[in-house]
């Protein structure tokens, strides 16, 4: 393998860690309603257990509530008892031909908690993307042992990787700030 493939090889495995990570904190309910924490529910759909986005219409008329409008009338039960059963810690409100979520605030104690869960979340990410380091590292230095590099361009190549890394964990740094920013605000 080329030092350059080893490169962008490990570009794209930070930038999936990077995607990762942002889907794992888009997840965290912050005060706000987001379509994305229903993700992890999963409708009983004539015996098929299928995701709520694909059994119906998730939208957010308010700034703290999720309408679920299901595609076929008669499986609103079916979508009300999957919500209850993810532990979302969301009440679902049927009105018939629909779902109305009403998401509660967060008082202190519960914010506090979920800052806790997100930087928990962006550690695990950091992990990821020194692994990522350590692998392209492995991979340069077994390069320069087979003596198909130098060792000028070994050292040059590992800085490469070092400044990738530091630019992806700068990143989750950003984000994680943003994310608490959010949960903190009330």
């Amino acid at each position: 393998m080329e030092p350059d493939d080893i490169l962008l090889q490990a570009e794209e495995q930070m930038e999936k860690a990077i995607e990762s990570f942002h889907y794992e904190l888009a997840r965290v309910r912050t005060g706000r309603a987001n379509p994305r924490m229903l993700e992890p529910v999963m409708v009983n759909y004539y015996g098929a257990p299928t995701p709520i986005n694909q059994v119906g219409n998730i939208s957010t008329p308010e700034a703290n509530q999720l309408l679920i409008k299901p595609y076929d009338k008669n499986i609103i039960k079916d979508v009300e008892k999957a919500i209850l059963a993810a532990n979302l810690g969301v009440t679902p409100n049927n009105e018939g031909e629909q779902i109305r979520i009403v998401l509660p605030k967060l008082n202190e104690e519960r914010r506090k908690a979920l800052v806790k869960e997100v930087k928990q979340i962006s550690e695990e990410a950091r992990v990821r993307i020194r692994n990522i380091r350590r692998e392209a590292n492995d991979k340069i230095k077994k390069l320069e042992k087979a003596s198909d590099i130098t060792e000028d361009d070994a050292i040059a190549y590992q800085e490469d990787i070092q400044k990738l890394t530091d630019d992806h964990i700068e990143k989750i740094d950003h984000d994680l700030s943003e994310k608490e920013k959010d949960l903190m605000s009330v």
